[in-house]
């Protein structure tokens, strides 16, 4: 039956929109049995209209397996990963059959682990490792992929600059379809300046004048409730929301500088102990939060949105999210951004986020690789649909501008799972689209942020002591929080040193070192 005749059907039977799907692919585990949800709007989306044809050339009933990550997103009732509307209409328009394993989020790296050694493989898996990559392209076990992106990617050729090509090459052949970040950075400061006014305060720029925010914002009542129950500053656990203070000393965790013509870990520069001893001051004098080694995103947002917290690093959409939350509940709460602390060297900037952020791979094995290279090049090619949703429906022009139905914008989230599988941003969309999600600032979040990256002196593929290494290394970082919190000594930070150069720092140095030499 055509899909729009399926539709006028199920608006007929007023409720009666069961749809069911055959079990598509060897990896799924669980039968596909799902109703289908109808948009607001209706069934004439993009994904439905008669005007769309699928490509041609595209045999009918063409299958293809994917492992991919849900982003923690959820579906809406009646839907889910292999049955739902953007999924529908990629394979609509790609002539594509395609089953969708989701692991959980909690456990990704681990199952991908886990598929790789089943002897089941899918056609295709997607991961945000580079080491997890690399690793398996050393063993042979994912195709080269060059005649394939040159017969049947001729949009991800055209979106995908040749440097980042270039990090996806073993040996001159390329073994990876890379995402890349849309956003180059996530961290920038945002304060309650309702409490800043209350408390006679400017808003700070030294890290001292930080420090006597963060103390009066914990002892001197900034809420006027008459309780002293707020927090000066929050971070999550492994320190996370941090990197601002890190920037304030020159540093940043897991970034390279280069350091007297070589380049240097981040994580272990003395510039990294003296950020530790800023944190563990705090913490001493009671102005941390004490629960900052348990928070996790939901429990920092709470904490936000309930008042409690008027200074931390925010993510650059906080300011929609927990921010947007707490001036909800509180019509006083007034936030701003903060300039970036500059530390007693002059030092401030934000750690940065790698050009790449995913890697779609096909196993050495896969007899679908055309029709993989063929769905992700749609991908690619479709930007603005699966991005901002279905035009006329999620959003639409109206004077030059989009507009967005904020309730269905933020029900059909899940979009992003099947996207964000070949982000290749759009420059001449990005504004408009950050800007029809409401006044929130998120554009000029970014530009902040955009304005004070640490670069990152290294950005080759992974060297083969990171692949032997680095789960090893970055456990290491376990005494971090000890040390913030005074259960080890601030000199722990010189064992942390020598154990990391020892445990195989220092033969990952060496390999980036030479690296760099060729640059």
């Amino acid at each position: 039956m055509p899909k729009n005749k399926a539709c006028n059907d199920e608006f007929s039977q007023h409720g009666d929109r069961g749809v069911s799907r055959l079990l598509k692919g060897n990896v799924l585990l669980l039968p596909v049995c799902v109703i289908l949800m109808l948009l607001a709007a209706g069934c004439n989306g993009p994904g439905s209209s008669e005007e769309e044809n699928p490509p041609e050339n595209l045999p009918k009933g063409a299958s293809i397996n994917i492992v991919i990550s849900s982003l923690g997103m959820t579906f809406p009732a009646g839907m889910d990963e292999n049955d739902n509307p953007y999924l529908n209409y990629i394979e609509e328009r790609t002539g594509l059959e395609i089953g969708v394993n989701l692991p959980p989020p909690e456990v990704y790296n681990e199952k991908l682990d886990v598929i790789m050694s089943s002897g089941n493989l899918p056609d295709m898996l997607h991961t945000y490792e580079p080491v997890w990559f690399d690793n398996y392209v050393k063993q042979k076990a994912f195709m080269p992929l060059d005649e394939l992106i040159d017969e049947y990617g001729p949009h991800l050729k055209e979106k995908i600059p040749p440097e980042v090509w270039d990090r996806v090459r073993y040996g001159g052949k390329i073994y990876a379809i890379p995402s890349l970040n849309e956003v180059t950075g996530a961290e920038l400061m945002y304060v309650r300046k309702d409490w800043l006014d209350r408390l006679g305060l400017q808003p700070p720029e030294t890290l001292e004048e930080y420090y006597e925010v963060i103390r009066a914002f914990t002892l001197d009542d900034p809420d006027g409730n008459g309780v002293q129950d707020t927090i000066g500053l929050t971070l999550t656990s492994n320190l996370g929301r941090s990197s601002p203070f890190f920037g304030a000393f020159g540093t940043q965790r897991n970034t390279w500088f280069e350091r007297d013509g070589q380049l240097v870990n981040g994580s272990i520069l003395p510039e990294t102990k003296e950020a530790l001893a800023f944190f563990a001051k705090l913490y001493q004098e009671n102005l941390l939060d004490r629960e900052f080694p348990l928070n996790l995103q939901n429990n920092l947002f709470e904490k936000i949105e309930n008042g409690t917290v008027g200074l931390f690093s925010a993510a650059w959409y906080d300011t929609r999210g927990p921010i947007a939350a707490n001036m909800s509940k509180d019509p006083e709460a007034e936030w701003m951004p903060l300039p970036y602390p500059t530390g007693p060297d002059g030092f401030k900037g934000v750690e940065g986020k790698d050009i790449i952020r995913g890697y779609n791979v096909i196993p050495a094995e896969s007899e679908k690789a055309a029709e993989v290279i063929r769905f992700l090049d749609f991908i690619a090619s479709d930007y603005k649909t699966l991005k901002l949703g279905f035009e006329n429906e999620i959003w639409r022009w109206e004077d030059g501008a989009i507009v967005t139905d904020f309730a269905l914008h933020d029900k059909h989230l899940y979009r992003g799972i099947y996207q964000s599988l070949v982000d290749v941003p759009d420059q001449l969309l990005f504004k408009e689209r950050l800007d029809s999600l409401g006044d929130f600032n998120l554009y000029n979040n970014l530009q902040l942020i955009n304005q004070h990256i640490v670069p990152n002196a290294f950005y080759g593929v992974p060297t083969p002591g990171m692949t032997k290494y680095n789960t090893k290394l970055k456990n290491l970082e376990d005494v971090f929080t000890k040390i913030i919190m005074g259960l080890e000594p601030l000199d722990a930070f010189d064992d942390y040193v020598k154990t990391w150069k020892e445990e195989g720092g220092d033969e990952i140095t060496k390999e980036v070192n030479e690296w760099y030499s060729k640059q």
